[in-house]
């Protein structure tokens, strides 16, 4: 009983992070299917004018916010990067509001 306690926990859990995620990409004007089995966003950041190789490095390095680009998945993840949840919430918060300061960074004429 203590266990199935502990699970459906966990399961509402990464379900908050999960809709969390899709919710603030979306929100980021990037379109990306709801994720039904993994702990992973894939979002299309095509829209960004980068491609997800340069957009992985670019976030990294002026944000500290580490994804991985989709390319590296094959070529049907060209334009899109991979981004894990299974993290603790303040830190997914944090890391969600970078990327989010870095696609207004994008956006704004230099």
């Amino acid at each position: 009983k203590q266990n199935k306690k502990v699970i459906n926990q966990m399961n509402a859990s990464y379900l908050e992070r999960r809709n969390l995620c899709v919710s603030r990409f979306r929100e980021m004007g990037f379109e990306l299917p709801t994720p039904t089995g993994a702990f992973y966003c894939f979002p299309n950041i095509s829209t960004t004018g980068l491609n997800d190789s340069e957009f992985a490095l670019a976030l990294f390095q002026q944000f500290k916010v580490a994804v991985v680009p989709g390319s590296v998945f094959g070529a049907g993840g060209s334009g899109h990067i991979r981004c894990c949840y299974a993290t603790g919430l303040n830190q997914l918060i944090a890391a969600l509001e970078r990327i989010a300061s870095f696609v207004t960074h994008l956006n704004t004429p230099k």
